[in-house]
Parts: C-alpha cells; sequence; structure tokens
C-alpha cells in the first residue's frame, strides 16, 4: 500500500483529494494548520474521520524549518497543495507577507523532500495559472494558455510569483536528486468544502451574498468584465490521481478549461439558481486582478488523459446547495 502525504490535506482540494486516495486503497498522512483547512471536512458521509486523526493527520506550521522532516521519511509520494491564499482582498492586502510565507513553506516542503531523496517515489507539486505573465492575461478576449509561454516571467501577484519559484525548486529537486516530480498549475477551482466568509475567493463569496439577500447586498467586486477558467474541485482531484499514476517527467501541465467565463455571468447564474429576484452590483472601486484568462489544455489531454467534466451550470448549483446548507445550520 502506497504511503501518500497530503500538506493542505484540511482544504477544499486537499480533503476531496485525501477522500479519493483512501478510496483508492491508499495510506494517507495530511499536514496542515488548519488556517482555512477544517479537521470536519475530512468526514465521510456519516461524520467519520476517513483517515485516523490521531495517527495520520499532523498540525504542522510547514513554515518552520524541518517540521515536514519526519513525515516525509515514511511516505513513498508527496503532493504538495499547502500555501497561503484567499480572495483578491487578501491576496493584494498582503502581498509582502504572502510572498515571503508562501517561499518558506515551499523551501521547507521541496527540502524535506530532497533529504527523504532515498524513499521518495515521487513528489507533486501544484502551482497556480497567476505565475503567467500578466501580458497573457490583460485582455478580455483571451487567447488559452500555453505552458511554454510561462517564461519570460511577468505574474501580476506577489502570490504567482511565490507560486513560481515553487515551482523552479521543484524542477531543482528532480535535476539533483532524481525523484521524479510533476508540476501541475490549477486555473480558478470551486467547490465544496469552501470558506465562504471574508477571506473567500469569488464564487462562494457571491453563492453567500446571494443566500443572504436581502440582509446582504448582493455586490460584485469590479466591473464583473474580468473572466478566468472554472473548474471544478472534482475534475481537480481526477487530474491529481491521474498524474500520481502517469504524470511523472512531463514538465508543467495546465489544469482548467478552455473557456472564459466572465464574473458577472457567474453572477447572473447564481442569481438564477437562487431563484430569487436579486439586483447584481458592481462595485469598480474594488480590485478586479489580472482581466481575462483560460486554457489551453490539449497537454492534459495528451499526457494524463485529462478534460473537464463537470459543467458550470452543475458545479455552482452543486456549491449553491452546501453554501445554502452550511449557512442554515448556523441559524
Amino acid at each position: 500500500m502506497d504511503k501518500i502525504l497530503v500538506t493542505g490535506g484540511a482544504g477544499m482540494i486537499g480533503s476531496n483529494l485525501v477522500k479519493r486516495l483512501v478510496k483508492e486503497n491508499k495510506e494517507v498522512f495530511v499536514a496542515d494548520n488548519l488556517w482555512r483547512g477544517k479537521l470536519e471536512n475530512l468526514n465521510d458521509a456519516t461524520g467519520q474521520p476517513v483517515i485516523p486523526l490521531d495517527t495520520h493527520f499532523i498540525n504542522h506550521d510547514l513554515s518552520v524549518a524541518g517540521s515536514c522532516d519526519d513525515l516525509a521519511a515514511q511516505v513513498d509520494y508527496i503532493i504538495h497543495l499547502a500555501d497561503v491564499v484567499a480572495g483578491i482582498d487578501y491576496v493584494f492586502n498582503n502581498q509582502g507577507s504572502l510572498f515571503r510565507q508562501n517561499l518558506i513553506i515551499n523551501s521547507n516542503v521541496i527540502t524535506s523532500a530532497r533529504k527523504a531523496k532515498d524513499n521518495l517515489k515521487g513528489f507533486i507539486y501544484v502551482g497556480t495559472v497567476c505565475s503567467f505573465p500578466l501580458t497573457r492575461q490583460n485582455t478580455l478576449d483571451p487567447e488559452p494558455l500555453h505552458e511554454e509561454e510561462l517564461y519570460p516571467a511577468m505574474p501580476e501577484s506577489a502570490y504567482g510569483w511565490s507560486k513560481l519559484m515553487g515551482q523552479y525548486e521543484t524542477e531543482l529537486l528532480e535535476k539533483e536528486t532524481g525523484i521524479p516530480t510533476s508540476v501541475l498549475m490549477f486555473h480558478n477551482v470551486y467547490g465544496s468544502p469552501c470558506d465562504f466568509g471574508e477571506r473567500s475567493q469569488v464564487i462562494p463569496a457571491l453563492i453567500r451574498k446571494a443566500v443572504n439577500y436581502p440582509n446582504e447586498p448582493f455586490e460584485v467586486w469590479g466591473s464583473g468584465k474580468q473572466g478566468r477558467a472554472f473548474i471544478h474541485v472534482n475534475d481537480i482531484v481526477e487530474a491529481l490521481w491521474l498524474t500520481l499514476n502517469k504524470g511523472w517527467g512531463k514538465g508543467v501541465i495546465q489544469i482548467g478549461p478552455s473557456v472564459c467565463t466572465s464574473i458577472k455571468e457567474i453572477a447572473e447564474k447564481i442569481v438564477h439558481i437562487s431563484g430569487k429576484d436579486i439586483p447584481i452590483v458592481f462595485d469598480t472601486t474594488k480590485p478586479e486582478g489580472d482581466m481575462a484568462r483560460c486554457a489551453d489544455y490539449s497537454k492534459a489531454k495528451a499526457a494524463l488523459g485529462w478534460e473537464p467534466s463537470v459543467t458550470l451550470e452543475d458545479g455552482l448549483r452543486r456549491q449553491y446547495e452546501w453554501v445554502k446548507e452550511q449557512i442554515e445550520k448556523k441559524q
């Protein structure tokens, strides 16, 4: 039985991945400091943890050097999801600390992997399309991004830069130790379980506002013209599973759809799902981030046999029902 460490394993992507790996009969360890993740995310439908929390969940601050050494030494694979990220407001108001924390977290986990080179069979690093040059994301009618366009580097945000540096150090890890690695660059992931509070990203934030309306105004940050390639967490988990099985040594692979959907369209779809008569208000004083982007996922299809399967309408409806249920539980 393969032993796999998932950093950030109590978050949205991590917890869904952990459940998939357990279902596939893997022994899974989770390292997470619960900054955004929650232990309850690791429960199954009956409310029971899918891993033994006393031995396989470790509340580690990965920004502390050596904190991952003991775990790396006892597993076969590491899937590194942990980072500091939140909604656009948090990202652009905390760029210095976010950049530093992610550099340290990434370097510490990669250093632990380096020390465990004699037993480690593979290391998967999860990057972000925010690392692509701003010049490829500054039009409202974008051409799909290609992996070879990553350099010359010019990310818009400190978050994009920090993730790119971790990606580079992962490449060094493979060159210098021979540990097989894979780098996946995710587009905008949504799904549940998720943070839908002050630090939430755009889809859960808009869903929360729709559920709470009229007690909370349905306000969209920016003009709404900005667009993203939204990808459901189930499709992300499938990409990670395929990578674990056949994605080694194939360079950078971006994971996302070829369709760019505007935030205005997302807001309209959420209002429709809510069944409420909600006026959409755009606050152009708030940040928008990159203007638009989408993926050419042909490499993912060729290398992994991966392509998106969850439609945006279906994914939004699932997430709306989940957020609505969580809010109703608290009332």
